[in-house]
């Protein structure tokens, strides 16, 4: 087995001479890797942050709801903000759901075209330039999800409408969640200026 310390592995994964490899090579390999290595812990380091402040939020929350009788604080997904009691710091936390949509879209889109084909010609076409551009798939292959949910809020009776508007419901599926963490200052005009950390990807 190779000496690991007299041989380096290249970007092609062949195994190479450390004698053979030029100083400057050698010396930005070890600068990178260094820089990574500290990366790494600094990125460990902020996961273990965002955990504790989520801990401490739901903690407070908790305590919140008991001191009030409340059964729950800060909405269904958790998200809420905090002020500190002299106003000059502000802590937001959300969770933000990335939503598709299964099959049953396809049902939805079958019920809308029967609506419209049974109305009356005329203002329909601009409903039906409305329905198609939502159901457009774009570039990446996904449906637009606001476009799609904006049809729900059209105020339409028609029974079969609202049949199509319930299997949109039916197909929303929850793809992925990211929770945001917000951590803001007052300045002395009386705003508040974001502390850059992102942590959402974390």
């Amino acid at each position: 087995m190779a000496n690991t310390k007299e041989f380096l592995e290249d970007a092609q994964g062949r195994l190479c001479a450390v004698a053979t490899i030029k100083p400057i090579d050698l010396k930005r390999h070890e600068v990178v890797t260094s820089i990574m290595a500290d990366t790494f812990k600094e990125r460990d380091r902020l996961i273990e942050f965002k955990k504790s402040i989520w801990l401490r939020v739901q903690d407070f929350l908790a305590e919140s709801a008991k001191d009030s009788g409340a059964k729950k604080y800060g909405g269904a997904k958790g998200n809420v903000t905090l002020t500190s009691f002299d106003g000059k710091f502000k802590v937001m936390v959300a969770v933000n759901d990335t939503i598709q949509f299964n099959e049953k879209l396809q049902v939805a889109k079958q019920l809308i075209d029967k609506c419209i084909a049974s109305w009356s010609e005329g203002a329909n076409e601009n409903l039906r330039a409305i329905v198609d551009d939502a159901f457009n798939v774009g570039k990446s292959g996904l449906v637009s999800t606001s476009r799609v949910l904006g049809l729900r809020r059209l105020n339409i009776k028609d029974p079969t409408w609202k049949k199509a508007m319930d299997a949109i419901t039916e197909s929303m599926q929850v793809a992925s969640s990211k929770t945001y963490m917000r951590f803001y200052k007052r300045q002395s005009d009386g705003s508040y200026k974001q502390i850059p950390l992102d942590v959402a990807n974390l």
